[in-house]
């Protein structure tokens, strides 16, 4: 058993640190607000994460799992310090390392023994080097101070999944001992283990995250190609999947990928490659490719629909993806408010995210039934591919429109099948098919 300490309660913070202690640990979580920690300490969760209330809520009971606002108490009671605070992406591209530099700082007031850093945020390469430097010449001589790269790759909604069956555990390690403590604490998830020099692992994120991003900007571009020569991208995609040098993920054509990774990391990527006199082409094109899908999703609404100045368009989805309520970045809000320029009246509906959205969309009607959000549509309009909207009943549905329109951003239907449901059904690469030309 060690002695944990999480400074930061996001959900890489939360999740790693709930896990770790399911697995038998002694976990402190710490973060500067002391509302979200009072409400995690009554077993309240900040975020939206499928399970991870009960895990929360057990290894409370359990007393292997506690919470505190207080982040010099968890680092004078632990001997590893995970650190997972927020890095996002500044206007120029690079990295803000505000939060990060302030739980160094507290780390080299507070220390009183040893201790493994384990860096959990996504941070530039350089930046463990740099920070175990800092370290040393900030705390009393006697003390070892050792800086471990760890980066994550959870997905949101299945954040559990990954970090207990994780696909891989990168540890990036210039210290011999510090880096077999790291990866014994990983030993129970028995999955490939990877010992790296620091700056190979804090890289490997961003390349990892870059890829992915790239082979979504990929296939929608490859989309637009689709709906010029009259082919359908969903078969394209899983003939290109079946090849195993290439693989079926992330080749879902839709509005393009958003959230708190993808396009924090592939932009700081980017900014990376500037800083050391690179141009890195690819990645810039796949960042500009996954922001004029949006754009071009509202031209294909327009398309559809007509002039949408006074026309009600009822939005399926918020949240960036499915299973989660995080909406940073999420194309969503950018294609709503390019609907609100246009005119259009907008009735919005997402299963967990709505009261997070009320700040951000203040002028659209945001509805905890999705049936009262589609009632009188012009238009059916989706943008995340919940298992809630896959399950409406569009057969009652087709009742409540005015108009038996929906364009799908995310291909979650078949079009033949919305076709013989009564809807003229509009998607991304692949034929849209009127409601006339498919017959019962």
């Amino acid at each position: 058993m060690h002695r944990i300490a999480v400074i930061g309660t996001g959900y890489v913070g939360l999740v790693s640190g709930t896990c770790f202690a399911e697995m038998g640990h002694q976990v402190i979580c710490a973060d500067r607000d002391e509302g979200k920690i009072a409400r995690l300490q009554q077993g309240g969760m900040p975020i939206y994460e499928p399970g991870l209330k009960e895990l929360v809520s057990s290894n409370l009971l359990a007393q292997r799992l506690s919470f505190t606002s207080l982040i010099s108490d968890a680092i004078v009671e632990s001997d590893i310090i995970f650190i997972a605070v927020g890095t996002p992406t500044e206007d120029n591209g690079d990295v803000d390392m505000t939060q990060v530099n302030s739980v160094i700082a507290s780390i080299a007031a507070y220390s009183t023994t040893s201790k493994i850093i384990v860096m959990k945020s996504t941070v530039p390469v350089g930046t463990g080097r740099w920070v175990e430097e800092q370290l040393k010449s900030l705390v009393a001589a006697h003390l070892d101070m050792h800086v471990v790269s760890n980066p994550e790759f959870l997905r949101e909604g299945s954040a559990i999944e990954d970090t207990f069956h994780p696909d891989r555990v990168v540890i990036g390690a210039d210290h011999p001992e510090a880096g077999a403590r790291i990866a014994a604490l990983h030993a129970p998830l028995r999955t490939e283990l990877l010992l790296t020099d620091r700056e190979s692992a804090e890289l490997i994120k961003y390349a990892s995250n870059a890829f992915l991003a790239a082979k979504i900007s990929f296939i929608n571009e490859m989309a637009h190609v689709c709906e010029k020569v009259g082919a359908n991208v969903g078969l394209v995609a899983k003939g290109m999947g079946l090849d195993r040098r290439i693989g079926p993920h992330f080749l879902n054509a839709g509005i393009g990928y958003g959230g708190s990774c993808f396009p924090k990391d592939t932009k700081a990527q980017l900014k990376l490659a500037q800083n050391v006199d690179y141009d890195f082409k690819i990645l810039r094109s796949v960042i500009e490719v996954n922001h004029l899908q949006r754009e071009r999703f509202v031209h294909k609404i327009e398309q559809a629909v007509g002039n949408l100045n006074g026309k009600q368009i009822a939005v399926l989805g918020l949240a960036f993806k499915p299973n989660t309520d995080d909406l940073r970045d999420a194309p969503a809000l950018d294609i709503i408010a390019a609907l609100k320029d246009r005119g259009a009246i907008v009735n919005a509906y997402d299963p967990v995210s709505t009261g997070h959205a009320a700040r951000l969309l203040p002028e659209v009607n945001l509805l905890t039934d999705p049936y009262l959000a589609l009632n009188e549509a012009d238009a059916v309009v989706i943008t995340t591919e919940w298992e809630d909207i896959r399950r409406l009943n569009w057969r009652l549905v087709r009742g409540l429109v005015k108009q038996p329109l929906i364009v799908d951003g995310r291909n979650i239907f078949e079009p033949e099948e919305m076709s013989r449901l009564g809807f003229t059904y509009v998607s991304i690469g692949r034929k849209t098919v009127a409601l006339d030309m498919v017959t019962s």
